[in-house]
């Protein structure tokens, strides 16, 4: 609300207006500021200024110092505040897959998995969780889940770099050399003496 107050002085009249700010006013010059303070890599700063303005039932502000925590390496406190914007927003797959970073910082890998898999629930074609998925499940050598976890991801973009590197290992660890050496061709277009298509169509020869 504005004040106003008239004040005359002498023949002229003068209008005092007091701009207050309400608290969306202070929310939205608070994250003003802690960005200005992520910047400066002042992290703690930047906390302590949600921190003035802070409401547990915001999930804007709870994510906010989910990510901030994490910057800092406290994974335990920035996990309870991405669970907290999770709770208010039961369907947000932002808050789910910033879980999963501190979750990994902590060695929580069931944790991650758990999210990556809540996240495919709502949006099956999510090609951040498919992928995560597939380099999980790739380095725990469980090549024919990698495989589906890969093949979706390159059925959205067939010709991105990372997925089709891992599809065409996936390929190759799975037995189908025929399929992988064409994809490994494929990497070769993208990124021309690629070290890791080499080796695959080498190992392929």
């Amino acid at each position: 609300m504005k004040t106003i107050k008239i004040i005359l002085i002498g023949t002229i009249l003068f209008l005092n207006i007091n701009n207050g700010f309400s608290q969306t006013d202070k929310i939205v010059a608070a994250f003003s500021k802690s960005y200005s303070e992520e910047k400066n890599a002042d992290y703690v700063g930047a906390i302590m200024t949600i921190k003035e303005v802070y409401d547990a039932k915001s999930y804007e502000l709870n994510l906010r110092l989910g990510w901030l925590y994490y910057e800092v390496g406290q994974n335990k406190e920035s996990i309870s505040f991405y669970q907290l914007a999770m709770n208010l927003i039961p369907n947000s797959i932002e808050a789910k897959l910033a879980y999963v970073y501190p979750a990994a910082a902590l060695g929580n890998m069931d944790q991650v998995i758990a999210q990556y898999k809540k996240v495919l629930e709502i949006d099956p074609q999510n090609t951040t969780a498919n992928y995560k998925m597939g380099m999980i499940y790739y380095y725990k050598k469980d090549y024919p889940t990698a495989y589906n976890y890969f093949e979706k991801v390159v059925n959205i973009y067939p010709f991105g770099y990372d997925a089709l590197l891992m599809y065409a290992w996936s390929n190759y660890q799975t037995g189908k050399t025929a399929e992988a050496k064409v994809l490994f061709n494929k990497v070769l277009m993208l990124s021309p003496n690629d070290t890791s298509a080499l080796e695959g169509l080498a190992l392929i020869k």
